[in-house]
C-alpha cells in the first residue's frame, strides 16, 4: 500500500509562534493520517515535487513508498 509522508508548515509555524511542540510530520497510508515528530523509511522512497497539482492537504511536495514506515512522537519540547 502507498504511503505519503509531507511536514505540514502551519504546525511548523505555530510551534514557533506559540513555543510549542505539535508533530509536523504526517504520515498517510490508506485512511490512516498519523502524526509525528520522526518518520523512519525501511525501503525505497521517491520524492515529489508537484506544485501544479498538490496534495488535497495542500503538499506540494511530499514522499511516497510502499516500505514500512516507523513513527515517533516526542514529549516535552
Amino acid at each position: 500500500m502507498l504511503t505519503r509522508i509531507h511536514v505540514n508548515q502551519h504546525v511548523i509555524r505555530a510551534n514557533k509562534k506559540l513555543g510549542q511542540n505539535e508533530p509536523p510530520l504526517c504520515v498517510k497510508r490508506g485512511k490512516t493520517n498519523t502524526k509525528c515528530h520522526e518518520a523512519e523509511v525501511l525501503g525505497p522512497v521517491r520524492v515529489i515535487y508537484r506544485p501544479e497539482k498538490p496534495l488535497s492537504c495542500g503538499a506540494r511536495v511530499w514522499i511516497e513508498t510502499t516500505a514500512e514506515v516507523r513513527t515517533a512522537i516526542w514529549e516535552g519540547k
